[in-house]
């Protein structure tokens, strides 16, 4: 038998499939196919302080290898994603990691700290790519913000916090390594990769907020850059890969780069049970290889 369990920071996981933020709410609609219990953990839709209606549409468009998107982070607010998504959460065996954003530090913080007494909510993780309204700059390109955000969020919870890094920026390690330092447990790598589409008849943007978050496997070898250079910087932290895993090769390829586990994405969208056949593959590929666990895929990378 492999063991597929792998520990990110404090905490442990049945194995390192996961999905990501954004693209799998609570994973209510999907339960319905299948047990989500069954995955190594599960990122909600990310949550603000109050209610959000999200970007003006479109807010979606196919690109040739993925996905222009510009939601906004529509959300009901932390309230009633207490009121109408807890209970759903608690029924859950697995982990439960909550994605939070704010336009303010302190509305980070006082997301955290209205769900720090949940049961349903295993850890944090901040998605800084946001606007800092503030400071005037997306809290994940600056390392200083980075670290003055997660000193702050530390404060208002002893659970885990995990940061999720913007690739839109020269060095992804400097608010990494901000992060880390600043008492993060663990790097997700990447969110979206900024794009744009527009109509050349029309010649109007495809998106309503005419800037988006490019998803999907176009984004893939870039996830894969940015998880390598983080490992190399920072070789004791824990990296949760996500961007254009569309594959089961796509995820095994990642963690070789260096992730101790992964996040999947928009992949789910034609295909909702990518999250277990991945799963399977990984085992299928610790065979293989002839590894007793599947930590053993992590940074095998060999370079001549």
């Amino acid at each position: 038998m492999i063991d597929l369990s792998v520990k990110i920071g404090s905490l442990n996981l049945k194995n390192p499939v996961m999905t990501a933020s954004g693209c799998f709410g609570v994973g209510r609609e999907y339960s319905q196919l299948y047990d989500v219990s069954l995955l190594g953990g599960i990122v909600t839709k990310t949550v603000t302080l109050k209610p959000r209606t999200g970007n003006k549409p479109p807010r979606l468009w196919e690109t040739p290898a993925g996905m222009l998107n510009s939601i906004g982070l529509a959300n009901p607010g932390v309230k009633g994603f207490i009121e109408k998504e807890i209970p759903f959460l608690e029924a859950l065996d697995t982990l439960r990691v909550v994605s939070v954003a704010g336009q303010t530090i302190e509305e980070y913080a006082k997301v955290i700290e209205k769900l720090d007494k949940q049961s349903a909510v295993d850890a944090f993780e901040l998605n800084v790519s946001c606007p800092n309204v503030e400071k005037g700059i997306a809290f994940g390109t600056e390392p200083e913000v980075v670290a003055e955000l997660v000193k702050r969020c530390r404060e208002s919870t002893s659970k885990p916090i995990w940061v999720k890094l913007t690739p839109n920026v020269t060095d992804i390690t400097a608010p990494g390594k901000a992060a880390i330092e600043a008492g993060a447990e663990a790097l997700t790598a990447i969110n979206t990769v900024q794009g744009m589409e527009v109509d050349v008849e029309s010649c109007k943007p495809m998106i309503g907020n005419v800037m988006a978050g490019l998803s999907g496997p176009a984004i893939h070898p870039i996830a894969m850059a940015k998880v390598y250079q983080l490992k190399r910087a920072l070789p004791k932290a824990h990296i949760i890969g996500v961007g254009g895993i569309a594959s089961s090769r796509d995820a095994i390829a990642i963690m070789i780069a260096g992730a101790n586990a992964i996040q999947i994405g928009s992949g789910q969208f034609p295909n909702p049970l990518l999250p277990l056949y991945i799963l399977e593959s990984l085992e299928g590929y610790c065979i293989a290889k002839e590894y007793d666990s599947i930590t053993e895929i992590t940074n095998s990378i060999v370079i001549e």
